[in-house]
């Protein structure tokens, strides 16, 4: 599912590199932690850490460029790799900040078991579970999620903005999506039980293949899709993510994970300030900046905490 695979977003840069979110990672050889003690962030200095895909990599730079505005010292260790190499990380003290997505990080790192969806309760079971050495700060509401997707033409053609609305209409409809999606309850056995929507056709694609599915959401060859929430597509080609209120997909809101001790109530203030202005359109741009638009992360990141009202 999910939540716990965290699977690519669409384009190929992307999708090569977000499918290691979870399950994948880089060798060990490029680790940026090789040879690293558990005891950095001694010294004053706060390492902040990233996995190996961009919009990770993006979120540590907006932590790291925050946290220097507040006159805090940061080194950076970016594209450490999948959560199996950076968590444990975390726990000892190797990283001291690292963006999370709290449904992986519970699923995956956490609890396997959990069964829990919405944030509310994603977050109070981290909260209970996680190593003391280590603690969440507060979630944006950013998400990067699976989701049903429809192009503007499909969502006005149908009247279409949430799941539900689906129910009437679906079985005129062909999905398309991964060959898992047919099987998962993050999926159309999910789309039937929740919200008793029963799609018309279903368009299997091999893994990764966002970018096809795209161009066929687009041709109208599929009328729905399940791409995640982040794909710069969305944004490029005004798609309509319709809306999930009975948390089909879990939550994957980012948010800091850091190690209890290298984090002053300063830094704290700051994390969770970006926190509280964090939306999944943010990010959408920002993706597109990066991934369509070819632009630095940096500077894309510095953009938006001047936007944001969070640097001068």
């Amino acid at each position: 599912m999910r939540r716990s695979t965290f699977l690519s977003a669409a384009t190929g840069l992307v999708v090569g590199a977000l499918s290691l979110t979870a399950c994948g990672g880089s060798d060990s050889s490029s680790n940026p932690l090789t040879g690293d003690s558990a005891s950095a962030g001694s010294g004053g200095t706060v390492v902040v850490g990233s996995a190996n895909f961009p919009e990770s990599s993006l979120l540590g730079e907006i932590y790291a460029q925050a946290l220097e505005a507040k006159g805090i010292k940061v080194t950076r260790k970016f594209d450490i790799g999948a959560r199996e190499v950076y968590y444990d990380q975390v726990v000892k003290g190797g990283i001291d900040v690292i963006p999370e997505y709290n449904g992986a990080l519970l699923a995956v790192a956490v609890d396997k078991n959990s069964t829990a969806t919405n944030t509310t309760e994603v977050n109070a079971e981290l909260k209970a579970k996680l190593p003391s050495s280590v603690e969440i700060l507060d979630s944006a509401s950013a998400e990067d999620k699976d989701s049903i997707t429809v192009t503007a033409a499909t969502a006005a053609k149908y009247n279409l903005t949430s799941l539900a609305d689906l129910k009437p209409v679906a079985s005129k409809l062909t999905v398309g999506g991964g060959s898992e999606f047919k099987t998962r309850t993050q999926g159309l056995v999910g789309l039937k039980k929740i919200y008793g929507v029963e799609f018309g056709k279903f368009q299997p694609l091999d893994a990764g293949a966002q970018s096809t599915l795209v161009d066929l959401l687009k041709k109208d060859k599929v009328q729905a899709a399940n791409l995640y929430t982040t794909d710069p597509s969305i944004v490029a080609d005004k798609l309509v993510v319709l809306k999930d209120p009975k948390f089909l997909f879990a939550a994957q809101n980012v948010t800091p994970l850091v190690y209890k001790s290298a984090i002053n109530d300063t830094a704290k203030a700051a994390l969770n300030a970006i926190s509280a202005k964090l939306t999944t359109e943010d990010l959408l741009e920002m993706m597109k900046k990066l991934v369509n638009d070819k632009e630095d992360s940096s500077e894309v990141a510095k953009a938006w905490l001047k936007d944001a009202g969070l640097v001068s």
